[in-house]
């Protein structure tokens, strides 16, 4: 605890040595001889109990005087501010999504067919788009104070939903997703989604945020639309960071020269590409990336004074009112 008006309490100090001091002079002197002496005895001088209207004034006047010097006591709080980001989920929704994925390779099935045992039954297989929203649901879930949204694409490239805290609405929506809505459509856009994607951060974040993130689950190349290359480079210019995960990119696709650029362009730009090829290595993916891309938290601590002069003011109320009530009671009269 510490005073933000010390020099208060000096001054009344040096106002009660000089009430004391006049109190001292101005005693009432006797010119001739008196009994005073004898009577100043200790014998016969008043309980000191009957002084406690004196004391308990005192003991107000005190309390008063601490209240007025302005006690506080230095508090501490630490404010941490977590600044989010913006993060845009790219989906493929191309016609190879539908395929199962983890599924067996073709000549295990012929042997299994010329197998004269039963068939052990096997648990329906999830398709590529089922294991990837399982996937997209994970990341989701582990994010804070993120805003996310959804864009999908296949010929072209659509907004789900525009960048929200509202997780639970996502989550409605990503369950929503499936192979009917883009229907009539089955290409490959990546350019086209990765364009959408940079112009929905560009208009919803107006320089609020300044970590933005594309996530790209896709299982093929780009084969219609826009090179994927420039929308990569216009990410680039805005400060977008792209990540790709794979979905069971076939060995063949991977190799080709247009997916090898693809890679070395968002790696290039400080992104990451994940191998997918199955449910539990998409999991593993996400929750990479939901490590990688985490919100900037910063830790203010803020020094401020607490008033506490209630603490001395509210005795100073209650002695008061007591020495009042006491110097009612006669025993007390005339004996401070």
């Amino acid at each position: 605890m510490r005073f933000l008006q010390p020099e208060i309490g000096w001054w009344l100090l040096a106002g009660a040595l000089l009430v004391w001091l006049a109190r001292w002079r101005l005693r009432w002197r006797f010119a001739a001889t008196t009994d005073l002496r004898v009577l100043g005895d200790r014998r016969y001088r008043a309980s000191l109990t009957r002084r406690l209207p004196f004391v308990l004034l005192v003991a107000s006047i005190v309390c008063i005087s601490l209240a007025l010097m302005e006690p506080v006591i230095p508090y501490s709080q630490a404010e941490v501010q977590s600044l989010g980001l913006d993060v845009v989920v790219l989906l493929d929704l191309s016609s190879s999504m539908q395929e199962d994925m983890d599924a067996p390779p073709a000549a295990a099935k012929v042997s299994l067919a010329a197998s004269q045992k039963p068939a052990v039954p096997r648990p329906a297989a999830h398709t590529r788009l089922d294991a990837t929203k399982n996937a997209i649901k994970t990341f989701v879930r582990g994010r804070r104070d993120d805003r996310i949204g959804l864009v999908v694409f296949s010929d072209n490239a659509y907004v789900v939903s525009p960048l929200t805290f509202d997780y639970d609405y996502l989550l409605h929506y990503i369950d929503m997703v499936d192979d009917q809505i883009l229907r009539g459509e089955g290409q490959t856009a990546i350019g086209d989604g990765l364009a959408l994607a940079n112009y929905l951060l560009s208009r919803q974040s107006k320089g609020s945020r300044s970590h933005q993130v594309i996530v790209l689950f896709t299982d093929g190349e780009n084969n219609r639309g826009r090179d994927p290359l420039e929308s990569l480079a216009d990410s680039s210019r805005a400060n977008i960071r792209v990540h790709m995960i794979g979905v069971d990119i076939d060995k063949e696709v991977k190799a080709k020269p247009a997916v090898q650029q693809l890679l070395a362009s968002i790696q290039a730009n400080g992104g990451r590409y994940f191998n997918a090829n199955s449910e539990r290595d998409l999991l593993a993916a996400s929750r990479s990336i939901d490590t990688i891309e985490k919100g900037l938290l910063v830790n203010k601590v803020y020094v401020h004074d607490v008033p506490v002069y209630q603490w001395f003011a509210i005795p100073a109320l209650l002695l008061l009112a007591a020495a009042m009530g006491v110097r009612a009671i006669p025993y007390f009269i005339d004996q401070t």
